[in-house]
């Protein structure tokens, strides 16, 4: 640890953590709110098209729930130092360059978003740890209810692998 670093954090630093990552994730959310269609449009398999459909669904709520825990704790969304998940969410895995066979695009995209749903579900995580040590009981619930989607997107998105596994 460095020496700047607290052994123990006081509820001030606790809040800057907690409203740093927040930050991260709503900002991600809302730049991949924005190209979902394109990302949708790029999907071969109609059951890959509908999840996405259904992610960009629980997206939308998310970033409303998110929302409401900055409403919550009287602060306002900062998109300074988010470069990090929008820079996961921009590179796409370079799934505009085209493929052959359209399952390895649809097989790059379910990787894709199961790997932004870790992140989420791992951010989540830490987000409802840091609001539990601050009492921030609803926004714990918030947060809960977003990360509880993660997991049943990544889930899904592991279903319909097999699916498509099973049928090409």
């Amino acid at each position: 640890m460095s020496n700047n670093t607290p052994k123990t954090l006081d509820k001030n630093t606790l809040k800057q953590v907690f409203i740093h990552n927040l930050n991260r994730i709503y900002f991600g959310k809302c730049y991949l709110n924005t190209h979902l269609d394109h990302l949708k449009s790029l999907a071969s398999f109609t059951a890959l098209q509908q999840a996405i459909q259904e992610f960009w669904d629980d997206i939308k709520k998310q970033i409303a729930r998110m929302e409401q825990v900055y409403k919550l704790i009287g602060e306002t969304p900062s998109d300074k130092n988010c470069n990090p998940i929008k820079s996961i969410v921009k590179d796409e895995f370079c799934l505009d360059e085209g493929q052959e066979l359209p399952v390895l695009l649809d097989m790059d995209i379910m990787m894709y978003l199961q790997l932004l749903e870790h992140i989420n579900i791992t951010s989540c995580h830490m987000l409802i740890m840091v609001a539990g040590e601050l009492n921030y009981t609803t926004a714990q619930q918030l947060l809960t209810e977003c990360k509880d989607e993660s997991i049943d997107n990544d889930e899904l998105f592991t279903l319909i692998t097999k699916e498509y596994i099973s049928v090409n």
